[in-house]
């Protein structure tokens, strides 16, 4: 069996999705392995590293005509370079933990003409493809197939004795890439500005756990307007995929046309038979899949993840978070149609959450008995979804869901830039955490220094 694996470096590290993927592939019997990356030639260094695991060869598709890609122009080079390997699996991480888009394999794999499973958390291999269980259930494809990993294991370390092995160096012109579709000239998007991200900022008031019912009770069932205000100019048609995006379109476009149907291919041919020139889709892991597969037929641009869309009526402006949402960045696209993800807010009817973080980790069982007991819905933050096993539907943050309630209670979370921007649309937001200078308290309304003990103490 062949298996291809493609990976990038990250802030001179490995990408620690791509390290999990690896990983996968490291654990199929009999197995050949090459694992491919895009970049300049010194990350030839790190993939020498990755040939010491075992059997694997690497490959760097290194040219200066490559610089300047974006997920669409990279999906293209790699896509050239596996060819030549032929493998039956093509296993990428999720996402690059420095764009967050996770465009690039559900693209490359739309490019490759081959089925794609994305999100996932398990990989059975038999003799004619995976069954894989991901993020939106059971799932099987034939080979050849591509799979995108989730954070779902640790990348052993190689041997004492091991010995590094081949890494071949390809360029633009032994690929045979067309440098009109590669690097900077090949991508239809570009950033025209990042700055500091300072949306969601609120001004908090430190109170006593004793004070929190009170507070409870006069803020529930409060709404926040989630919808930003109509542009003062506006395009003059957007197509949205989904009614729940309907109302987002009105806000940029003179009229919003939906296309009901999931099916991608049908979604493809209604787009192109429209006409339309900006098409967004919901920023979910079905949205997330799918619009790479349009993108990559189309050959035009995709912003991943949108937070914020802004028109003068000729051009769309997104706005995405960058950095782990560290960065805000506003993209445009030169070609046409222009695609987008957008955030959706899960619906949220005046509920209160209780969410927990790391720090709550040892008391979350009693955290959820809470929950239920007061009606109230339980939800996580990334690092307790994946240090406890917890279900995804239950992930606050950039990778998980975009909540709304009327309150919003966090417990044991720190306030990472990932959590905090997936929080700004509840009402309010209530925040426990024993350091005073957490930075969740900059992004709540009410904030608590305290324990989780205390705060379990406080409703018995």
């Amino acid at each position: 069996m062949k298996t291809v694996v493609c990976v990038k470096q990250v802030n001179g590290e490995l990408n620690p999705f791509d390290a999990c993927a690896l990983e996968c592939a490291l654990q199929i019997p009999n197995n050949e392995i090459t694992v491919i990356s895009m970049g300049r030639p010194d990350v030839s260094e790190m993939l020498l590293q990755l040939t010491r695991l075992g059997n694997v060869r690497g490959l760097l598709l290194s040219d200066p005509a490559f610089a300047g890609a974006d997920t669409l122009a990279t999906a293209y080079v790699l896509s050239l370079a596996i060819r030549r390997v032929n493998p039956d699996l093509i296993l990428c991480g999720r996402q690059a933990i420095d764009g967050d888009t996770a465009q690039t394999g559900p693209a490359l794999g739309a490019l490759l003409g081959i089925s794609v499973l994305t999100n996932v958390l398990s990989i059975a291999v038999n003799d004619k493809g995976i069954h894989c269980r991901t993020r939106l259930g059971e799932e099987e494809a034939h080979f050849p197939c591509l799979a995108t990993m989730e954070r779902i294991n640790t990348l052993r370390f190689p041997s004492i004795r091991s010995k590094v092995k081949e890494v071949s160096v390809l360029s633009a012109q032994e690929l045979g890439a067309d440098l009109n579709r590669s690097g900077l000239a090949g991508s239809p998007t570009r950033v025209r500005k990042t700055f500091e991200s300072e949306q969601g900022r609120r001004k908090c008031t430190f109170i006593e756990f004793d004070q929190l019912a009170q507070i409870l009770k006069a803020r529930a069932g409060m709404r926040k307007n989630i919808l930003p205000p109509p542009t003062s100019s506006r395009l003059s048609a957007v197509t949205v995929v989904g009614r729940e995006l309907t109302e987002i379109g009105k806000t940029i476009g003179e009229t919003v046309h939906i296309i009901h149907t999931k099916n991608p291919q049908e979604i493809l041919e209604e787009i192109r038979s429209s006409g339309a020139s900006f098409v967004l889709f919901p920023a979910n892991l079905w949205g997330r899949r799918v619009a790479p597969y349009v993108q990559a037929h189309l050959q035009t641009g995709l912003c991943a993840d949108c937070t914020l869309l802004e028109t003068d009526g000729r051009d769309l402006f997104m706005f995405r978070p960058a950095f782990g949402g560290s960065l805000t960045a506003m993209i445009t696209c030169n070609t046409r149609p222009v695609l987008a993800t957008v955030r959706v807010f899960e619906e949220a009817s005046g509920e209160i959450i209780l969410s927990a973080g790391l720090g709550a980790a040892p008391h979350a069982d009693d955290l959820q008995k809470i929950a239920v007991a007061k009606g109230y819905r339980f939800m996580a933050s990334r690092g307790l979804v994946d240090r406890l096993g917890l279900p995804y539907p239950l992930q606050v943050g950039l990778t998980g869901c975009t909540v709304a309630p009327s309150v919003y209670i966090a417990c044991g979370i720190s306030g990472a830039v990932h959590h905090t921007c997936a929080i700004e649309g509840a009402a309010t937001v209530i925040a426990i955490n024993p350091d005073r200078n957490a930075r969740i308290f900059d992004y709540a309304d009410f904030g608590i220094v305290g324990n989780t003990v205390d705060f379990i103490h406080s409703f018995c």
